[in-house]
């Protein structure tokens, strides 16, 4: 994959739905060593399905990488597409993580999406592919439970 091919450096639209959206991989220039990536997303949005109302979450993706990187342009603009889209807060977050765990192949994802309150109630969301390695440092997620985060 050639930098042509990415969305990075290129003028790219955002697109208007998950399902429209593209994400990009790169080589892990250390697929030999294991260690975690984090990426932070502190203002996803995405749609009640039910009333259109929006949904906020702080969402943490770590994953190890075997030989793919995901492209945080990419990432970015992936994200973003939720923002006119209608799921739960189990979909979205669960969805996020199995098409990146498919894009990537890593050795280890885990999400957690920390969703503010619908109904006064918040909806806490995890998924993982398995057991972490044992050689890997993975840090705590950093948001605390909710009390009015």
């Amino acid at each position: 994959m050639t930098n042509d091919t990415l969305q990075l450096g290129q003028a790219t639209p955002w697109p208007t739905s998950p399902e429209e959206a593209r994400l990009d991989r790169v080589p892990n220039p250390h697929p030999d060593t294991d260690y975690c990536a984090r990426f932070t997303a502190p203002e996803f949005t995405s749609l009640c399905p039910v009333t259109g109302q929006p949904d906020f979450a702080i969402l943490v993706i770590d994953y190890v990488p075997d030989r793919w990187l995901v492209e945080s342009k990419a990432l970015k603009l992936y994200l973003g597409s939720f923002r006119n889209h209608g799921a739960f807060h189990e979909d979205c977050t669960v969805a996020i993580g199995k098409r990146l765990a498919e894009l990537l192949e890593p050795r280890y994802l885990r999400i957690g999406g920390f969703w503010y309150p619908r109904g006064g109630i918040p909806i806490d969301v995890f998924w993982q592919t398995g057991e972490p390695p044992k050689t890997v440092w993975l840090p705590d997620p950093g948001v605390p439970p909710y009390r009015g985060r």
